[in-house]
C-alpha cells in the first residue's frame, strides 16, 4: 500500500476493506518500526491491481491534496478556467481553508465541491459546510466508513442542512447501477432516485451507468423522467414554510428580498422568475426557498476598471449556478444605454424573449422580476 504510516494508525482489532469491501480484513498485529501489518482474510474473493482500501473508524493523516494534485491543478486546471473541484474525503473545515491558499488569487473563481466518505467527515459536517462552495453525498465509499443502516439518515442529514445553507447538493453512487447492462433499473433504483429528490437534493448523478454501461443515453432519460414526477408530487408551499420557519432572522436585505420573490410567485401563480445578477448570489438564494417554478437566472456583465486597464466579467458566474435546482442561467448582452434604468429594461426584454424561446413562459404568463 502507498499510504506510509498506515502501521501507526490501524491498531489490532480495526477492519480493513479493499476494493469496494469485495475483501475484509481483520488486523491482527501492527509493527509501526517494520511499516508491516499482519491481517485475516475472512472472504475469498478476486482482486486487481491497485484497487482502493478503506479504513472504517480510523483517522488517517493524509494531505488533502498531492503534490500531483497541485501540478495538476496549477499547470493545467487554472490555464483552462476549470469552475469545480471535487474533493474526496474531506475530513474537517480546515481541509478546505488549505485547498484555497493553494489556488492563490484564483480561489474566488475556482470553487470546492466536499465528498464526506467517512465518518470524521461526518462528525465534522457543520464546519465543513461553512467552508465548501457545494456537496457531494458520495454514498459509495461513505457505505464502507459507517455501518450500513445509517447511511439513509446521513443522506438526509447532509442534504436538510445543505438546504437551509442554501449550497447545492448533489447525490451520487449506483443511482441506476443495474443500467451498466440492463435497459430497465430495479424498482429499488428507481424508488431511490425518487427518494433524492424528494429529500431535496440539487442534483443527482450518473457514474459507471453513462461512463460504462451499455445503455448510457436511456439511463439518463430514464432518470430524468423519475425527477420529474418526484419534483411533481412535492408540497412546495409546506417546503417554503419550513425554509422560512428555519432560516435564523435576521435575515440580510438579499436574503429578504430573495424569499419574498418566491411569496410573490407562489401568490401570483407566476410561471417564471426572472433574477438581474451581476455575480450570482442573489438567484442563488432564490434557489434556495424551492420555488414551484423554474428560475431564470440573466447574468449581468461587470466593467472593471484599474487606470486604463478595462476588464469585463466572464460567464463562470452563469456556470457556477448550473448545479442549483431550478436555476437557468443565461449571460446578458452589454448594453450602451445612458442610465441604469433604461438598460435594465433592454436586459429585461432580452431576458422575456430568450424564456418565450425556452418554453419556459408564454405571453399573458405571470413573471416575477427581481433585479
Amino acid at each position: 500500500m502507498s499510504y506510509k504510516k498506515l502501521a501507526v494508525d490501524l491498531k489490532p482489532g480495526n477492519t480493513i476493506f479493499c476494493a469496494d469491501g469485495t475483501i475484509t480484513l481483520t488486523v491482527l498485529e501492527c509493527d509501526p518500526s517494520a511499516g508491516t501489518v499482519r491481517c485475516r482474510c475472512e472472504n475469498t474473493a478476486m482482486i486487481g491491481e491497485r484497487k482502493n482500501v478503506n479504513l472504517p473508524d480510523v483517522v488517517v493523516d493524509l494531505p488533502m491534496l498531492t503534490e500531483k494534485d497541485k501540478e495538476d491543478i496549477l499547470g493545467w486546471g487554472v490555464p483552462n478556467n476549470i469552475d469545480m473541484i471535487a474533493l474526496s474525503f474531506v475530513r474537517k473545515g480546515s481541509d478546505l481553508v488549505n485547498v484555497r491558499k493553494v489556488f492563490g488569487p484564483n480561489a474566488k473563481q475556482i470553487q470546492l465541491m466536499s465528498k464526506v466518505e467517512n465518518q470524521e467527515g461526518v462528525i465534522n459536517f457543520d464546519e465543513i459546510l461553512r467552508e465548501t462552495d457545494a456537496f457531494m453525498v458520495a454514498r459509495g465509499d461513505l457505505r464502507m466508513e459507517i455501518p450500513v443502516e445509517k447511511i439513509f439518515l446521513a443522506q438526509k442529514m447532509m442534504i436538510y442542512k445543505c438546504n437551509l445553507a442554501g449550497k447545492p447538493v448533489v447525490t451520487a453512487t449506483q443511482m441506476l447501477e443495474s443500467m451498466i447492462k440492463s435497459p430497465r433499473p430495479t424498482r429499488a433504483e428507481a424508488t431511490d432516485v425518487a427518494n433524492a429528490v424528494l429529500d431535496g437534493t440539487d442534483c443527482i448523478m450518473l457514474s459507471g451507468e453513462s461512463a460504462a454501461g451499455a445503455y448510457p443515453e436511456l439511463a439518463v432519460k430514464i432518470m430524468s423522467r423519475i425527477c420529474i414526477e418526484a419534483e411533481s408530487s412535492l408540497d412546495y408551499g409546506g417546503i417554503f414554510k419550513e425554509m422560512i420557519r428555519s432560516t435564523p432572522l435576521p435575515k440580510s436585505p438579499l436574503e429578504s428580498l430573495a424569499s419574498s420573490a418566491v411569496r410573490t410567485a407562489n401568490k401570483a401563480k407566476a410561471t417564471l422568475i426572472v433574477v438581474l445578477t451581476r455575480g450570482g448570489t442573489i438567484a442563488k438564494l432564490v434557489a434556495k426557498y424551492r420555488p414551484v417554478v423554474p428560475i431564470l437566472s440573466v447574468v449581468v456583465p461587470v466593467l472593471r476598471t484599474d487606470s486604463f486597464n478595462w476588464s469585463c466579467s466572464d460567464e463562470r458566474p452563469a456556470r457556477h449556478s448550473l448545479i442549483y435546482r431550478g436555476l437557468i442561467p443565461v449571460l446578458a448582452e452589454g448594453s450602451a444605454k445612458a442610465t441604469d434604468v433604461e438598460s435594465t429594461e433592454v436586459i429585461l426584454e432580452a431576458a422575456m424573449k430568450s424564456a418565450t424561446k425556452k418554453r419556459l413562459c408564454k405571453p399573458g404568463d405571470a413573471i416575477v422580476a427581481l433585479h
